[in-house]
């Protein structure tokens, strides 16, 4: 590692943590806002069911309706081997849940005018002014047949990393025998004792999936957009998210890596296996470089820590059009504008689990409730992580909803499906929690 990387290392290490606390949104009972408690115990009886079958270690639970918390339950296990318990302050990994903080990055440089959407990669990072895409052989051609090579058709945007449009995914398309000779594949970078730029500029070189905005292609656009962060700004991504974010809203359990004397607080990492979990043993998505590793790659699409309290908070802040507690990060247009459709029908098209949903600037949208099948509102958004993390926010409800665990892989798990179906049964009145005019 070179001198100037371990001092960024160490400065972001400083850094992770604002001075004071802010408060959660206060506290209120499910009836001042809309809900049962009656129902909402069918939630609770319902998470503890998938920890009492072994099919999950733990959970904890967030919603909040109208600004005010009314769900902040932890079950089961943090750490079945050793009996820790969850606990409602338990920090997870939220793997791409990082995304909606690098995104929000970027969008606070377009609001000062350092950046556009328009802008091309290459203003910012040259080694992508010039890419290529792989172009898989016809059907029907012999098996092994080679993968043709040509030139991009116009440079990568912006946009196009925001929206997953750029073509590029985590080196598993056509050219992944290319990706994985350079060893860029995956999402996983805290075992890196290279900045994730360094990694970047030798991604420009390899040949992309897919020709940029003509196809939704799920990878590294993200991590690229955090060296946008880097190279604007002139900080590295944790210390713009901690100077810009986590200090401001007083999110101080969000971090890329884990002070060692908080790894206690670290939820367990399990994996599925035969409907029931066992400690995940990968050397890294396992339990990972988070507390003790280089600690030099700040990943923007997969790399931060957080606790459903900080998240709630952050997902509270865009929910409120950009503003909390009168900390204010984004503009009300520029939230509106990343939480709309900007790829047409191109994020459906990945298939029946996807029907119904566009794609924003960071997030994904309900456009169509029908054929989504699942309970929500049109223009509700959000993500989830690699982990078995989700979050969502519902502007017509006025909702901020988090499940977290720390399941990989999840294998068959229907425990987010159940989740959202008993989180909104539980809903019986407007925000306000007065019954509505009939």
């Amino acid at each position: 590692m070179t001198r100037r990387h371990l001092l960024a290392a160490l400065s972001a290490l400083l850094l992770v943590a604002p001075t004071a606390r802010a408060e959660a949104p206060p506290a209120a009972t499910p009836e001042s806002v809309g809900l049962s408690s009656e129902r909402l115990a069918r939630l609770h009886a319902g998470m503890q069911q998938y920890v009492d079958a072994g099919k999950v270690a733990g959970v904890v639970t967030y919603v909040a309706r109208n600004g005010r918390v009314v769900e902040l339950q932890a079950f089961g296990k943090a750490d079945v081997e050793a009996g820790r318990p969850m606990k409602t302050d338990t920090i997870f990994r939220v793997a791409s849940q990082t995304k909606a903080f690098t995104s929000v990055s970027v969008m606070m440089l377009v609001e000062e005018g350092k950046v556009t959407l328009a802008d091309p990669v290459s203003r910012f990072i040259p080694a992508f002014d010039k890419t290529t895409v792989a172009v898989p052989p016809p059907p029907g051609a012999v098996a092994g047949s080679p993968v043709s090579v040509v030139p991009a058709k116009r440079p990568i945007t912006i946009r196009d990393l925001l929206t997953h449009t750029a073509g590029i995914s985590y080196g598993r398309g056509p050219a992944q025998e290319q990706w994985k000779a350079a060893g860029i594949q995956d999402w996983y970078f805290a075992d890196r004792s290279e900045p994730v730029s360094a990694v970047v500029e030798r991604m420009a070189a390899l040949p992309m999936d897919a020709q940029p905005g003509e196809k939704y292609v799920y990878g590294y656009n993200t991590d690229i957009l955090g060296v946008v962060v880097e190279k604007v700004s002139g900080l590295t991504l944790a210390e713009f998210i901690q100077k810009r974010i986590t200090g401001p809203l007083g999110l101080v359990d969000t971090q890329f890596y884990l002070p060692p004397a908080q790894k206690d607080r670290l939820a367990t990492v399990y994996a599925a296996k035969d409907g029931k979990i066992e400690r995940a043993t990968d050397p890294k998505t396992g339990q990972g470089h988070y507390v003790e590793g280089p600690r030099v790659g700040f990943a923007g699409g997969a790399g931060l820590l957080s606790t459903a309290r900080d998240y709630g908070r952050f997902v509270q802040m865009l929910l409120n059009g950009g503003e909390i507690d009168g900390v204010r990060l984004l503009g009300p247009k520029t939230v509106e504008l990343m939480t709309v459709n900007h790829v047409g029908t191109l994020f459906a098209e990945r298939g029946p689990n996807d029907a119904g949903r566009g794609f924003g600037l960071g997030f994904d949208v309900i456009e169509d409730l029908g054929k989504t099948g699942q309970y929500g509102s049109v223009g509700a958004f959000g993500w989830g992580g690699a982990y078995h993390t989700t979050y969502w926010a519902d502007p017509k409800e006025k909702m901020v909803v988090l499940l977290m665990t720390q399941l990989l892989p999840a294998g068959t798990s229907d425990l987010h499906a159940r989740f959202r179906a008993l989180v909104y049964q539980s809903i019986v009145g407007p925000p306000t929690g007065v019954s509505a005019v009939r």
